[in-house]
């Protein structure tokens, strides 16, 4: 039996309109983006903040001074950051911003003895602490290698390279307690502090400070 060409030609163009049915829809590259983040917050359970959000900080005080303002130096001839010399130890609380740890206590001598207030990173007294003594803060103590103290020194340092940095007004004195250790005591004109460091017998200084005569020359501290 002839077919009719018409019923040929059919035959012959349906497969093709089959192979070319319209395409689907594809969602804009953001709605994909947004697809995809609500899948993952799905997965995980979690929400994650938006661009506008700002990161979380610690709170005030409680990073170590080196991290505090961008890193920059804090410590001066007359204070650290905000904190001064001479301040009551309610005042020094205040401006520091942060919690601080010690106080007075019977051993101290109470509010009118001498005691140390320290951020709550720092080991001891000593290896960064505020020295109150009478109810006012009379020195500050460090002992942080990456701490600059007044003019540029730290620990770390040799004593050739504190005599470079503090050309003028430079005292030395032997170490009470380490056999060819030495006190570098710089002033400054103008400065109502002293500056403290002290070396060992290989002449690298080990900690500094920074205070009133005659609390920043006790070489025990409180103690």
């Amino acid at each position: 039996m002839i077919r009719p060409l018409s019923y040929l030609l059919a035959c012959l163009l349906l497969p093709l309109a089959a192979c070319q049915r319209a395409p689907e829809p594809v969602a804009p590259a953001s709605d994909q983006a947004a697809a995809q983040a609500e899948a993952t917050q799905a997965d995980t359970g979690t929400d994650q903040p938006g661009d506008d959000v700002p990161p979380a900080t610690a709170p005030p005080g409680t990073l170590p001074p080196r991290l505090q303002q961008g890193g920059q130096a804090l410590a001066r001839w007359d204070g650290y950051g905000d904190v001064r010399l001479g301040m009551s130890a309610d005042q020094v609380r205040e401006h520091w911003g942060g919690r601080l740890a010690g106080g007075p206590d019977e051993n101290s001598g109470g509010v009118d003895g001498c005691y140390y207030l320290r951020p709550i990173w720092a080991v001891d007294d000593r290896s960064f602490g505020f020295m109150v003594e009478a109810g006012k803060l009379v020195r500050y103590d460090s002992l942080n290698a990456k701490e600059l103290a007044p003019g540029g020194g730290r620990v770390g340092m040799t004593a050739e390279d504190i005599h470079r940095l503090y050309p003028d007004h430079l005292e030395v004195q032997p170490h009470k307690y380490e056999d060819g250790g030495q006190y570098l005591r710089a002033t400054q004109a103008d400065q109502p502090g002293v500056l403290v460091f002290e070396t060992d017998a290989q002449g690298t200084v080990t900690r500094w400070r920074v205070g009133l005569p005659p609390a920043v020359d006790y070489v025990e501290g409180c103690y």
